[in-house]
């Protein structure tokens, strides 16, 4: 008896290849997107997954090669295009407009000439309640916390029924307890007869969730996992990655030695109270040390304070109450005075508010170190741009940021390398804390690995780092204590031997009990 053939794709490509100037970020790719199934797409940084989902979605357009629905060639002009033909998407960086409502958003590019707002609103507030979304239809985007807006992208994207969904790390603001949830629904959504492409770096989820995956390497297409090579995951989960990395990357090193405490801490947080960009209350009454060579973590769900309470330490955002000291020392407000003092933030949004996206890879690195005059390269009033070139190379070279083109635009880097370039960038600065959000999303798992090791040396050169981040696998692995916020209260701090991602995960959510099983300052 012989296996049953593949149902026809419902989209698919045929040696499709895009250039960007001489980088080659899709090398005659052909893949298949099968109707009901949950197709994965794996690659480390640089890889061309971005590029791929783009072409798709009608941001850019091939160089070369066809893309197919049903089997019959199209041009998939624009994303207003990609839309028409039955394509939905939800990109890494977020594409609402935050003063329109989430009902609004939803309209935007749809296939009704005359919609209906209301009927939209009911449709889209059933759809939520589905999805196990808390998000109201006619709130604007605007008030959305970053965790919120992930979810409001997933659910635009649902909204006109696709027949082709395209996922780019879409679990990155999600708490763990709503990832299994959300597969769920991925699930059901495809058992009814769309197709989804769900691109991750998240190799257990993709083994949890996918029913194929592919992988791509430097621009190509290295291989595809079918449904019965996925039976095996442990065998699946070494070949994936020799296909990623041309081998299985080297485990972690053992988890460092439990933070110090003793002493006197190098930064203390006392009764910090921030407000949010609406008058609200964004952080209440927060305590908090910070002792030299201690890693702090803080678990929580977006919009729980973490990014007050990241901008106050970094002197972006005035204190409504409590103070601030390093070494011992009353800190003023400003981000002059905080940098000053040794504090740097590496933030998460990484286009716009953390890159100058139309300035070179090279300018954006030494931006900091130029404007605080701390790097050889700034002498006087001049500039040596020769220097910067070098220095910037260096930085390059030591986290592998691809492509390696000193005067490419930012714009042209994917997530993964922007992420690694702001690491970089953040750590020449040599800070005594680095307040870092989510420092380690969007990497590949060697990428990852490389980061977090660095930040350890950074952390064992006598420096603090506080951490926040909704990956619990990351605050394990790197934070002693971990903490939790929620409502922008920090309702628990555990030592790591005592904390595990059950606890903190439903903590994170709300759904659990709230011990300080570390002392907070009082």
């Amino acid at each position: 008896m012989t296996a049953a053939a593949d149902p026809a794709p419902v989209f698919a490509l045929r040696r499709v290849s895009k250039r960007f100037g001489p980088v080659v970020a899709n090398d005659a790719i052909s893949l298949a997107l099968l109707p009901g199934e949950i197709h994965g797409l794996l690659g480390e940084n640089g890889a061309g997954k971005t590029t791929l989902l783009n072409l798709l979605a009608g941001t850019v357009q091939p160089d070369t090669g066809q893309i197919l629905r049903e089997g019959s060639p199209i041009k998939i002009a624009s994303p207003a295009t990609a839309r028409r033909c039955g394509i939905g998407v939800v990109h890494q960086h977020f594409a609402l407009v935050p003063t329109l409502t989430l009902a609004e958003n939803a309209l935007l590019g749809g296939p009704e000439r005359f919609p209906n707002p209301a009927a939209a609103g009911r449709r889209l507030a059933i759809l939520l309640d589905d999805l196990g979304f808390d998000l109201r239809p006619d709130v604007p985007v605007g008030r959305l916390s970053l965790g919120q807006r992930q979810r409001a992208e997933i659910a635009r994207a649902l909204f006109h029924r696709p027949r082709l969904l395209l996922l780019d790390e879409p679990t990155a603001a999600l708490a763990p307890v709503e990832v299994d949830p959300f597969f769920a629904l991925l699930r059901r959504l495809a058992a009814a007869g769309p197709a989804v492409l769900l691109i991750t770096h998240k190799l257990p989820e993709a083994l949890a969730v996918c029913d194929r995956i592919t992988v791509l390497r430097h621009g190509r297409l290295i291989g595809t996992l079918a449904p019965n090579a996925l039976a095996d995951r442990r065998a699946a989960e070494d070949r994936l990655l020799e296909w990623m990395f041309g081998a299985v990357p080297a485990p972690p090193p053992p988890r460092p030695p439990d933070g110090a405490s003793d002493g006197e801490p190098l930064v203390s947080l006392r009764d910090i109270v921030v407000d949010n960009d609406q008058g609200g209350r964004a952080v209440h009454d927060l305590s908090l040390d910070l002792s030299p060579g201690q890693i702090v973590g803080i678990a929580g769900v977006d919009g729980n304070g973490q990014r007050e309470l990241a901008e106050a330490l970094a002197g972006q955002r005035p204190l409504a109450g409590g103070r601030i000291d390093v070494a011992g020392r009353r800190l003023d407000a400003g981000v002059a005075r905080h940098a000053a003092a040794g504090i740097s933030y590496l933030s998460d949004e990484r286009l716009g508010e953390a890159i100058a996206p139309g300035l070179s890879v090279a300018v954006n690195l030494a931006s900091k170190a130029i404007a605080q005059r701390r790097a050889p390269f700034v002498c006087g009033p001049w500039l040596d741009r020769s220097a910067v070139a070098g220095w910037a190379r260096q930085r390059l070279i030591a986290l592998d940021v691809r492509p390696r083109q000193l005067d490419l635009p930012a714009a042209r880097l994917s997530g993964g390398n922007l992420q690694k370039l702001l690491v970089a960038r953040e750590l020449a600065l040599a800070p005594r804390l680095l307040v870092a959000k989510e420092p380690t999303a969007g990497l590949d798992l060697r990428t990852a690995r490389a980061v977090a090791a660095l930040l350890r040396d950074h952390a064992a050169a006598g420096n603090a780092l506080l951490i926040f981040a909704s990956d619990l696998d990351e605050l394990l692995a790197l934070a002693d204590p971990i903490g939790v916020m929620v409502g922008g209260r920090l309702v628990a701090l555990f030592p790591r031997a005592a904390a595990d991602r059950t606890t903190l995960g439903r903590l994170m959510t709300g759904a659990g009990p709230s011990p300080i099983a570390v002392p907070v300052p009082a």
